[in-house]
């Protein structure tokens, strides 16, 4: 294998696009590297469709500039971007892009300074930054890749940054306690890594991916969750088709290796209705990812021209994720109001419960914010245009969601735009109740909704879907768990015993109503009738209402104020 000394935009585009094709592969990987062993784990989706935003917008490019390639990749990941993770992973690649102005191409000297670029850039973006996250892996790969002498070979660069990722991932156990008392090493992290193995493998030509030992990953970073095959059955419909992932050798025999242009194979894929497609060649090799009814036409084509190094074709209407994505990447952005309006406020809802509840308390709009599938930095600018107001309050009512929403406070400018750090629904719920327009003074209208936030208990139940240690209290798979903020305080295999526990130990000092958000599933009338009968006896003086959230993931959101 040859060596590269010089590094152009059409090869660090493919670079990306191979990133972002790796980490789509290990999304469920990631997703359940999750700290909390609860039914959300969206770390791996946040960052795949974050990246996929920077790839589409990558489609169009056609030179080889890379100042010109990374600026319009950050442009389409910005927009893209969702999740903690998701917005911190763009912010690195905005980074990597002021590193990049002014250069035509970029050797080892180069890369190292839009690296350190892009850490500086993505840790600037975070309020109070935790080691022990994806920043460190970010960080420390780049400090011990600097290494390399300036003038070496770029593949020796990244196989020094590619050794110290790993080596950084295993330690964020030991920088983070909750991480080592779940047994989890950091999801962003994970999902960092599988972008830059991804972009090292299109680089060298390679095809097998990075092999992680269990000992070197904890057993969760290289097991992959299983299809639930239970969804498909003899009656079922095909309503997502296949996804479908090919390694193809261009063979001399059946084409011309060196002049087979890649877009020939992408048109025919889209004359047969191919979906997301993702298809590029490194060397005499392709690879592609599609989404289509008619996989054994794209095994024809492609054996037309090559031979399989590696197939893969997987039923979408089986692979829950993947119709999660495809549903999520069809939503259309609202048109623009006609009137503008002084004052609006804008909030993120799980569930069609809590979207109607928030439109009744006065919500101008509402996001439609599943707890796996987060609302990116552009969902928040479809919606401010929307509203189209001089000054817009927005109510993220997620701690997971709160950079994106900030990220797109600071790209909208048709707006003022002013971020309420809500961390949960109930929070945003009881800020709802309480907003009032009438002092027509921005600080002061802010200030309400923010004592609102200020002044409620969240509580939330959901199940476990491991076992594991947190906060002292042994949790097996399938019990039922009382959470609030990040720690743990009920756990049993009974949903009521572990609601009720939950608000005995929860902090109700000065409160005097509880209203329970009931979610999709476990939260039927007895079940509510046995809470409220709880209450009602040992908390004579506390109010209990309840009403249908429909969330996913928790069976109740407690709302204690």
């Amino acid at each position: 294998m040859s060596s590269t000394y010089r590094l152009d935009g059409t090869v660090f585009a493919e670079m990306v696009k191979s990133g972002a094709g790796n980490l789509r592969n290990n999304v469920q990987t990631v997703n359940e590297l999750n700290v909390f062993p609860i039914p959300d784990g969206d770390t791996g989706e946040n960052m795949s469709r974050t990246i996929e935003g920077g790839v589409s917008a990558l489609s169009a490019y056609n030179s080889d500039d890379i100042a010109q390639a990374t600026d319009i990749l950050a442009r389409g990941m910005l927009l893209s971007a969702r999740g903690n993770s998701g917005v911190i992973l763009s912010q690195f690649f905005e980074g990597v892009r002021i590193g990049f102005v002014g250069c035509k191409d970029a050797g080892v000297k180069e890369i190292k300074a839009a690296f350190a670029a892009g850490v500086k850039q993505a840790y600037s973006a975070v309020v109070q930054p935790t080691e022990g996250t994806i920043l460190t892996v970010m960080r420390e790969a780049g400090e011990v890749a600097n290494a390399v002498d300036d003038g070496a070979a770029i593949e020796e660069y990244f196989d020094k940054y590619i050794d110290e990722m790993y080596a950084s991932l295993e330690r964020t156990p030991e920088l983070l306690p909750i991480l080592r008392e779940s047994g989890v090493i950091d999801s962003g992290g994970a999902g960092f890594v599988y972008i830059v193995e991804g972009m090292n493998r299109a680089l060298t030509g390679g095809a097998d991916l990075h092999v992680v030992s269990a000992e070197n990953a904890h057993a969760h970073f290289e097991t992959a969750a299983t299809a639930d095959e239970d969804k498909f059955g003899a009656d079922s419909e095909m309503k997502f088709g296949y996804c479908t992932e090919l390694i193809v050798q261009l063979m001399s025999a059946k084409t011309d290796v060196e002049k087979y242009d890649v877009k020939t194979l992408i048109e025919y894929l889209e004359s047969i209705g191919g979906d997301s497609i993702v298809a590029f060649k490194t060397g005499t090799r392709i690879k592609l990812h599609v989404h289509t009814f008619e996989p054994d036409k794209v095994l024809c084509y492609c054996r037309s021209i090559g031979e399989f190094i590696s197939v893969k074709v997987e039923n979408m209407s089986v692979q829950h994720t993947e119709a999660v994505v495809r549903n999520r990447f069809e939503r259309q952005t609202p048109k623009k109001s006609k009137e503008r309006k002084k004052y609006a406020t804008v909030a993120v809802a799980d569930g069609d419960g809590l979207i109607e509840q928030f439109k009744s308390l006065g919500a101008d709009f509402v996001v439609d914010g599943k707890q796996t599938m987060n609302p990116s930095t552009q969902d928040f600018i479809a919606a401010f245009d929307e509203v189209n107001a001089d000054v817009i309050f927005v109510l993220p009512n997620n701690s997971n969601v709160i950079m994106a929403a900030n990220q797109a406070a600071e790209l909208y400018k048709r707006s003022r735009i002013e971020v309420i750090a809500s961390k949960t629904l109930a929070e945003g719920y009881s800020a709802m109740s309480m907003h009032d327009y009438s002092s027509d003074k921005v600080e002061e209208i802010r200030a309400g909704f923010e004592d609102a936030v200020n002044g409620v208990t969240t509580g939330l139940v959901t199940y476990s879907v491991r076992d594991c240690n947190i906060n002292g209290q042994k949790i097996k798979k399938g019990d039922w768990m009382g959470l609030s903020g990040k720690s743990v305080y009920s756990c049993s295999p009974d949903i009521v015993t572990a609601a009720c526990d939950l608000i005995d130990k929860i902090d109700k000092d000065g409160k005097s109503v509880i209203i329970a958000m009931r979610g999709k599933q476990n939260a039927d009338d007895e079940i509510v009738q046995k809470i409220a009968a709880h209450i009602n006896k040992n908390y004579p003086d506390i109010e209990f209402y309840d009403f249908y959230g429909g969330q996913d993931v928790y069976s109740f959101v407690f709302v204690i104020e």
